[in-house]
């Protein structure tokens, strides 16, 4: 199940909040490897480090490296200060957090009695690539709106593995990253879904909220294996809490995969058969044969939610602008161009739900 190594770390590459991507020289060569300094310490070129090399032997995109588990030699301080809630629960590198929701918290008792979200538009998307795209589409037509992003735990685990979150909060086109379920590493972290958007809307005073898994997406070819089935379950949450829930279509032209062609099988899954309260749908007004392919696609839909066409004019432009790079499943923008149009689209959409 795991692949394990020791090394010693020959240079520092790059670091990001919480992260800290590194060389490491293992007896089979040297390999790349991510470190996050709030679980293991700040690893330094000469350390040994105790590494988890799976993931890079079994050659995966977004979580291709080895990953530091120790710093034997220098580990880092105990934690100090409140935080009862334990994520990556009964795993070797479970950690403990302050929830917003718990008893500790000073947010225990709005979060306690809160109930709604007072009709914030929730958008969801299956993707943690869709977060940026959907951001351009928002901003392009509402500039300043307060944005949170929630990140379900269906890919990465650590907020801090998302370079683009770390780089949209920085610039504040994000208002904070709330981590729900056993996610951890956000400016707040909550329970649930459904406390991750009351404290988007009641502590950090959010307009839009976007719900995402992080980054990595795990499926297995079939309809209901596949972890973007939350964003389903994310739009029961964002009704339940009296939010108005944008389903972003995941649209590809670039995957030629017959099941991912058009709207992805996992957009009509999630949104046709998970999600059981009504949202609005936004289908971009895409040109030509595979535009009709996806709004005939999206007809499938509107058995349960409202379907919303979206002109996508000016926001290829606005997707040019975009402060991170954008890439969903090894491709760029231009590469897929449908893909982050439909996310931009349901960004747009949201910004007339503001209006």
């Amino acid at each position: 199940m795991i692949r394990w190594r020791k090394g010693e770390v020959v240079r520092i590459r790059r670091e990001w909040p919480g992260a800290v991507e590194l060389d490491v020289s293992v007896p089979e060569g040297e390999c790349r490897a991510l470190a996050y300094p709030p679980l293991v310490g700040r690893p330094e070129p000469g350390d040994e480090v105790l590494l988890n090399t799976t993931a890079l032997a079994m050659g995966l995109g977004t979580g291709g490296y080895a990953m530091v588990v120790a710093v034997p030699n220098r580990l880092p301080q105990d934690p100090t200060g409140p935080g009862h809630l334990v994520k990556a629960r009964y795993t070797p590198l479970q950690a403990t957090v302050l929830g917003a929701d718990e008893q500790d918290s000073p947010h225990h008792e709005t979060l306690r009695e809160a109930d709604s979200i007072d009709g914030m538009p929730v958008v969801v998307a299956d993707l943690h690539s869709a977060l940026p795209a959907i951001l351009c589409g928002l901003y392009a037509d509402r500039p300043g709106t307060r944005v949170t992003y929630v990140m379900q735990d269906g890919g990465a685990l650590p907020a801090w593995f998302s370079m683009a979150a770390a780089r949209l909060r920085e610039i504040g086109l994000l208002a904070g990253v709330v981590t729900v379920g056993q996610s951890f590493g956000g400016d707040v972290e909550a329970v649930t879904v459904h406390t991750g958007l009351l404290a988007a809307r009641h502590v950090l005073g959010s307009e839009v909220a976007i719900v995402a898994q992080g980054p990595g997406n795990l499926g297995t070819g079939t309809r209901w294996g596949f972890s973007g089935v939350s964003a389903g379950e994310a739009v029961n949450a964002a009704g339940v809490l009296l939010g108005r829930p944008v389903a972003a279509l995941r649209v590809s032209e670039g995957d030629r995969r017959e099941r991912h062609y058009g709207i992805s099988h996992h957009s009509l899954t999630a949104y046709g058969r998970v999600a059981l309260a009504p949202a609005d749908v936004p289908v971009p007004m895409l040109p030509g044969e595979f535009g009709e392919r996806v709004r005939d696609q999206a007809e499938l839909l509107a058995v349960r939610h409202r379907l919303v066409p979206v002109p996508v004019d000016g926001l290829h432009e606005a997707l040019r602008e975009s402060p991170v790079r954008l890439s969903t499943m090894g491709r760029g923008l231009e590469e897929d161009l449908p893909y982050f149009l439909a996310s931009a689209a349901a960004g747009r959409l949201t910004a007339s739900l503001l209006s």
